[in-house]
């Protein structure tokens, strides 16, 4: 039977969409979906609140929806924090112990961790994340877990996250608005790796890509260690901006466009395909040929994958992709990305589906990339619960082909259960809508 204490919540404030999620690790070891609330994201540029009142309605929608489908209220939420103001470095420390023959404990460990949070950053910045790469104990180098290891001397390599104190703050007024109290922060590209990769991914070198409405982050690993870290002040948003620019019509035809007809790579089967976007104010339609669409996508896509390139080669990593690469976000559902990104690093390259067990019809939408970061926040805040180092989860805590729903006993567990069945289809109704039929595809030529 599941504890109360075992539900874990969380929001990502994105570009354009605000996810709020509910979910636990059931008995049997599985991640369980319980609700999920998505709204258009107000107020928010580039992962930076600019709106504090339009990103609190948004982000109160968003709580709403969760709570409505999960049967429960939360009160404290885990909450993913991105942007361009993001940065990293590597710092290494030491500590003396007493003598040769003392054994390195947790304590230890902690010591030498609260001194990298002590690592001096530029005016208006404060450290996020600080994350092991690895240990040296003496003259023993690479020690991946020194607890136990006796030794005089313990040294340690760590990747360190800085954000602005104004962006997170402007973040934690916001959910707090909503009457929520802020668990933690974490940074999105770690929970988004969470959510997709695998422990064999993790320790032949990959590279997750999770691109966003504004931003596209990036997280390197390397021998079940993060390496490399960086955010890139380019998403989807810049995308549908291209189409709109470029196809001289309005925001939301442009991101049906993308969503429905775009793909990464100009395909010479379509020269003779346009889609007509109806026309403004009793206007005639437009025909707007496949290839000019795909050109358009193409080129900002390009300009994303060398700016992913430059951050690879300049901290020689490329070389280092034993997996290769794993796009996820929302931006990662252009038809033919995998492609153009295979032929433009030279790696494998696929898209990462979150890969967690769901209830009822939530079961189809939680698969969606887009969910990533939110359902990684979930996994992050169970092991931050339960004080475990993360990467060490099993990866039989996931299922693929039969999600199963933990039975529940008690009179408030059946009423979440009831309440999900009921709201389930709307979910996914609500997550399937986008303007209804607004264009009419035509395959002959212009």
């Amino acid at each position: 039977m599941a504890q109360k204490n075992s539900i874990i919540s969380a929001i990502d404030i994105g570009t354009t969409k605000i996810v709020a999620i509910i979910g636990r690790k059931t008995d049997s070891g599985k991640f369980e979906i319980l609700g999920v609330g998505r709204h258009d994201s107000k107020g928010v540029r580039r992962g930076e609140v600019l709106n504090i009142e339009e990103t609190v309605r948004s982000i109160q929608a968003a709580v709403d929806e969760a709570e409505s489908n999960a049967g429960l209220k939360i009160k404290e939420v885990y909450v993913g924090i991105a942007g361009a103001h993001i940065r990293s470095q590597r710092t290494s420390g030491y500590i003396q112990l007493g003598s040769d023959e003392e054994e390195i404990t947790e304590a230890h460990t902690n010591e030498l961790m609260d001194q990298m949070y002590n690592t001096a950053v530029n005016m208006g910045e404060e450290i996020i994340h600080v994350l092991p790469q690895g240990y040296t104990v003496d003259d023993a180098v690479g020690v991946e877990n020194p607890i136990g290891v006796a030794g005089k001397r313990l040294e340690g390599n760590f990747h360190v996250v800085i954000g602005k104190i104004s962006a997170a703050n402007n973040i934690k007024k916001c959910v707090t608005r909503v009457g929520l109290k802020v668990k933690k922060l974490v940074m999105e590209p770690l929970a988004s790796s969470r959510a997709v990769l695998s422990n064999d991914e993790l320790e032949a070198g990959v590279a997750m890509i999770d691109i966003g409405g504004g931003t596209t982050d990036l997280a390197v690993y390397r021998d079940n260690c993060i390496v490399h870290t960086a955010v890139i002040p380019l998403g989807g948003y810049s995308v549908t901006s291209d189409i709109k620019e470029g196809c001289k019509i309005v925001l939301r035809y442009a991101e049906k466009l993308k969503k429905e007809f775009g793909r990464a790579l100009v395909n010479s089967s379509d020269k003779n395909k346009v889609v007509k976007i109806p026309g403004i104010n009793g206007m005639p339609h437009k025909e707007i040929s496949f290839v000019h669409l795909a050109g358009i996508i193409q080129a900002r896509m390009e300009e994303i994958i060398e700016q992913v390139i430059y951050h690879l080669d300049s901290n020689n990593l490329r070389g280092s992709l034993g997996a290769g690469i794993v796009v996820t976000g929302g931006g990662s559902m252009l038809k033919t990305l995998p492609q153009l990104m295979s032929y433009k690093t030279g790696q494998m390259a696929r898209v990462g589906k979150p890969r967690v067990a769901a209830t009822g019809d939530s079961s189809e939408i939680v698969h969606d990339p887009a969910l990533a970061t939110a359902i990684g926040l979930i996994m992050e805040g169970h092991d931050d619960l339960n004080g475990k180092n993360k990467n060490k989860e099993s990866n039989n805590l996931f299922d693929f082909e039969t999600p199963v729903a933990e039975e529940k006993t008690e009179e408030t567990e059946n009423k979440q259960e009831t309440t999900q069945q009921k709201n389930g289809k709307n979910i996914k109704n609500k997550v399937k809508t986008l303007f209804g039929d607004l264009f009419d595809l035509d395959d002959t030529q212009m």
